[in-house]
């Protein structure tokens, strides 16, 4: 489907993650809520044409992102895998935004 699109492996491989922890159940919903967003909006991004539907697609996602960072704040997680697929899937998104934009 996606053959070559790192930022969406990268967004799979962190919703998969993030589905293993256990939080109290508002917080757990909302962030695999949020990691689900990222990857969905990478890829519906990608499957767009014109390079201004891709970036707002792209930024979706960059926000999604933030909010499950935002998330893992409030739950004092402390997870350096998880934190390290965060800090590279942020760089990427923010790339594809500056390339595309």
């Amino acid at each position: 489907m996606h053959t070559n699109f790192r930022t969406f492996d990268l967004a799979v491989n962190f919703y998969h993650s993030v589905a293993k922890l256990k939080l109290t159940r508002h917080l757990e919903d909302q962030l695999q809520r949020a990691a689900s967003s990222v990857a969905l909006n990478l890829a519906e991004g990608n499957g767009r044409r014109t390079k201004a539907e891709k970036v707002r697609f792209f930024n979706i996602a960059f926000a999604s992102l933030r909010e499950c960072q935002a998330i893992l704040m409030l739950t004092h997680q402390k997870n350096s895998a998880i934190e390290a697929t965060l800090d590279t899937l942020a760089a990427h998104i923010y790339k594809l935004i500056k390339s595309w934009g």
